[in-house]
């Protein structure tokens, strides 16, 4: 598993051959331009503002952030669940 700053397992997303993970690209995927956005808030947050290796070193784990980015083409069911499993495996990820 290569869990992205915000907990996504990024060996796992059907782009990660062509983009190497958010850590390699800094957080600029190629959706980013789209949400007129030049790094992902996901990645800013944690690594740029932060200095935090991801999301798990945050007392606000999971902020308002995670509630806002969200996929539309998910319901708000399966948003909840996936910022769930996300932040087990940010934490997780600390022991």
């Amino acid at each position: 598993m290569l869990l992205s700053p915000c907990g996504i397992d990024c060996a796992a997303c059907d782009y990660y051959k062509d983009c190497g993970g958010c850590y390699a690209i800094k957080g600029k995927p190629f959706y980013i331009k789209d949400f007129g956005m030049e790094v992902c808030p996901m990645y800013d947050c944690p690594i740029n503002k932060k200095s935090y290796k991801s999301c798990a070193e945050c007392a606000e784990l999971p902020c308002k952030t995670y509630y806002d980015w969200k996929d539309p083409s998910m319901t708000d069911e399966a948003h909840i669940s996936s910022i769930n499993v996300r932040v087990k495996a940010l934490k997780d990820s600390l022991l």
